[in-house]
């Protein structure tokens, strides 16, 4: 079965504009990025809008590819960024540009979700810590995950997931078990064609979130859980813990 990687990189954002380009202790973070892709995937891309980051990925020595500025999402962008690479890949992996830190194991671990031929779609969730706050579980940017017995997704909200009735909600991160969903999506090539001709749903357009088109439509969404904290960059308050972050690492 052969794999690509595609890494969505937009240089617009109402947050924190060009951020992939941010610098990252003194490498750009799309390039951070790259260079942990490159450790398990021989074959990865990163697909962009904007020619200041096609130039800056192929500066570095990684492959980019331009595509439409008018993608609704990044799935949308990874099948053009496909197309247009003439790939003949059987799974899409769609890598956040954001996530400077991203393990090469969770990688990994949604390959290997693929073992199994029922597999169509595949994504990641983080257990959340039992003596963690309510306050950072019920954070709206960081969406839910709750799964069957199989490890299907049932549900992604950026509501808190289960709800646990009579229980002060103090105590709710000791009382069960909450999964926190991270972004980082698995497609075969067929799926993918086909999720990305689907209408927008009501839960995706109520919660803001992509993958409940596919549930409402039918699909299931496989979910490797991992144990590895990730930074995501939205923010350039994100960027200075990155930067305390990648400090601590070094």
């Amino acid at each position: 079965m052969k794999f690509i990687g595609i890494i969505p990189a937009r240089y617009a954002s109402t947050r924190f504009e060009g951020k992939p380009l941010a610098d990252l202790g003194g490498k750009r973070v799309i390039e951070h990025v790259c260079l942990r892709v490159s450790s398990v995937l021989d074959d990865f891309a990163v697909a962009t809008d904007d020619r200041r980051i096609f130039d800056a990925v192929t500066a570095f020595g990684a492959k980019a590819v331009m595509t439409s500025p008018n993608h609704r999402s990044g799935t949308d962008r990874c099948l053009e960024a496909y197309d247009n690479l003439g790939s003949d890949a059987d799974v899409v992996i769609n890598i956040q540009g954001d996530e400077p830190f991203v393990a090469p194991e969770q990688i990994r671990q949604i390959m290997s979700c693929f073992d199994n031929p029922g597999t169509d779609i595949a994504t990641l969730a983080l257990p959340y810590p039992h003596d963690g706050s309510f306050a950072g579980l019920e954070n709206p940017n960081k969406p839910k995950v709750v799964m069957d017995s199989r490890n299907n997704a049932l549900m992604f909200s950026r509501s808190v997931i289960p709800y646990l009735r009579g229980v002060d909600k103090e105590q709710w991160p000791a009382s069960a078990d909450y999964f926190t969903h991270i972004g980082m999506y698995a497609f075969r090539i067929d799926t993918l064609r086909k999720v990305t001709r689907l209408p927008q749903s009501t839960l995706e357009k109520a919660e803001s979130l992509e993958q409940l088109r596919w549930l409402e439509n039918g699909y299931n969404i496989k979910v490797a859980i991992t144990d590895t904290q990730t930074i995501g960059i939205d923010t350039p308050a994100d960027l200075e813990a990155a930067k305390a972050f990648l400090s601590n690492l070094n």
